[in-house]
């Protein structure tokens, strides 16, 4: 039986994680659970998988969930508890499900442990990739994909050779502003960027969609995990989301890795890699499709995707820079305080003005968001 650690367990791809274990009683056990607010549900997950421990944010929670419990379970708050669910002893895979540029020192310390991480948080890479990537090779630890783009990716690749490969192709849904002119785009509200087509996700996340400021992270995640150059990764909108991802090899060759979506199935096999287990979830019936389609993405409707790879292509601090400021300006874009384009200005505005350094550490990078978080303000005011 597998221990698992999971990092956001009240989150969307949390409770799907915890529905994945659910079906496989005899295969999963979780050892640590975190939240950031969501107290009461965390109450019930622990309740349900008594786990040895579990944290939450601020402590009044923490004392709250302390006296509810019927349980075990330590119960820890705020960094402590992040970290400490990250290096639980008894955790084989730690399950970093946490949104936002917060997850990375999880990350690093989930690595240091010794743990195999499932990584959904893509802001660890795109942050901080290159302290990730040297940590996990000095400790020997897989990192596997769960977002469902790379999954597809680590999925084609395997048994290839990664000399042999041409390019990848990421595909993005286009989100719910995907046939809609710039006008409409600046003047549609907030709210109808939280109605994705086809997935269902977190506010922050489903945002990004929106923006394709989500599909810019997973590329330069793309980089990281798969060791790639800029001119290797390629966008494809597909809006049935039923090809997740391609690979294109040297001699034209292209696999691509098909399904519904649902987030369950790159979850579940991150949880049970190398092995596939049996998910009781809807089948791919490809003569009920019509057609599956595809465009070229719009970087002119959505220069959020732009200013991604532009960020990759100068390196260093820069991702950091780019995720930092798209993190700080979405709350603001649904409090109606900027519009749509308004954030990718300002996004390119911060960037204009940050030099970017070699980092090797994450106070590093936490300094540079420090910094981003302070040019965002003055630039709202």
């Amino acid at each position: 039986m597998k221990a698992v650690s999971l990092l956001g367990s009240t989150g969307s791809i949390g409770k799907q994680t915890l529905d994945v274990v659910r079906q496989h009683p005899e295969a999963f056990h979780i050892t640590a659970l975190t939240a950031h607010r969501n107290r009461k549900l965390l109450l019930e997950q622990i309740n349900e998988f008594q786990p040895k421990i579990a944290s939450i944010t601020r402590k009044e929670d923490a004392e709250w969930l302390k006296t509810n419990i019927d349980a075990t379970t330590i119960i820890f708050n705020d960094t402590e508890g992040l970290l400490a669910a990250a290096s639980e002893e008894s955790a084989e895979v730690v399950l970093n499900a946490l949104v936002g540029s917060m997850g990375l020192l999880p990350t690093c310390h989930a690595i240091q442990a010794g743990k195999t991480l499932a990584l959904a948080n893509k802001e660890s890479l795109v942050a901080g990739g290159s302290l990730v990537m040297k940590l996990a090779k000095l400790n020997q630890v897989d990192l596997l994909p769960v977002d469902s783009e790379h999954s597809a990716i680590f999925q084609c690749l395997r048994g290839e050779k990664s000399s042999q490969l041409s390019r990848i192709i990421l595909t993005a849904s286009g989100g719910p502003f995907r046939t809609l002119s710039k006008a409409v785009i600046e003047t549609t509200d907030p709210s109808a960027a939280l109605k994705h087509p086809n997935w269902s996700m977190g506010q922050k996340i489903t945002v990004d969609s929106a923006t394709m400021m989500n599909k810019g992270l997973e590329v330069i995640e793309a980089k990281w995990l798969f060791n790639l150059k800029t001119d290797q990764i390629d966008v494809l909108v597909h809006p049935e989301s039923i090809i997740h991802s391609m690979v294109e090899f040297m001699d034209t060759s292209v696999i691509a890795q098909l399904g519904q979506p649902d987030m369950r199935v790159p979850i579940q096999f991150a949880l049970t890699y190398p092995d596939r287990y049996q998910l009781d979830a809807p089948r791919l019936d490809l003569s009920a499709l019509a057609q599956l389609n595809f465009e070229k993405a719009d970087i002119d409707r959505f220069p959020n995707l732009r200013l991604a790879f532009q960020a990759m292509e100068i390196g260093k601090t820069m991702p950091c820079v780019l995720n930092a400021a798209n993190e700080k300006l979405v709350p603001h874009y649904l409090e109606r305080k900027v519009s749509f384009y308004q954030m990718a200005d300002l996004i390119e505005s911060i960037m204009s003005h940050h030099v970017p350094f070699d980092y090797d550490s994450v106070e590093a990078i936490h300094e540079v968001e420090q910094w981003v978080e302070g040019q965002v303000n003055e630039l709202i005011r």
